[in-house]
């Protein structure tokens, strides 16, 4: 089974047409703390290719918790990841506070928020921002293709409502399509 698979089979709620690569990956959770991070959140992890270079970078006693959306990609992400600090979720990533149960240091999402409407995405990013700590990351990624469409303007500027700070990465061209990663930190306590 693949993400193109699961993609034909469910458009509405697989947001890929094709896995994330591993560059892509490795531009996700670069920088954003995850080697100190006691718990880690992800959304929409699918394949598990943000989930494996999560793994790679957590201390041995640090948490994962990943929530999926696609029943078939849930059943598939936990039974073929044997990390005793990885829990997946099936369910929607507006209850993140539900799933996740406290604070976590960073979330990293898979999501495609330029197809969500306004609404759900709006609902997701609150739960995003209410659960990071402050001072705490989150992640995600958009298609340069789309960079300049309404969508994804609009995205950018929820964003820019809801963090302190925002950085956008260098183009990922090693992607398909090529991608560049979204960065933002909650305003810390003073």
């Amino acid at each position: 089974m693949s993400i193109t698979t699961e993609f034909l089979r469910r458009p509405l709620m697989t947001g890929a047409v094709a896995a994330s690569s591993r560059r892509l990956a490795y531009a996700m959770t670069e920088g954003i703390g995850l080697e100190r991070a006691r718990l880690v959140a992800e959304l929409g992890p699918g394949t598990g290719v943000f989930t494996d270079a999560i793994l790679a970078r957590l201390a041995p006693d640090a948490r994962l918790v990943a929530v999926e959306l696609n029943p078939v990609l849930a059943v598939r992400l936990s039974a073929t990841r044997r990390d005793s600090r990885l829990t997946v979720v099936q369910g929607s990533a507006a209850g993140l506070t539900a799933a996740v149960g406290e604070p976590v240091d960073a979330v990293v999402s898979g999501l495609p928020w330029t197809v969500m409407s306004r609404d759900r995405r709006g609902h997701i990013l609150d739960a995003v921002t209410e659960v990071l700590v402050p001072g705490g990351r989150f992640t995600t990624f958009a298609y340069l293709h789309t960079a300049r469409t309404p969508p994804a303007r609009h995205f950018a500027a929820e964003l820019a409502c809801r963090f302190d700070r925002l950085e956008r990465s260098k183009a990922v061209w090693a992607n398909l399509p090529p991608a560049f990663v979204h960065r933002a930190t909650r305003r810390p306590l003073l």
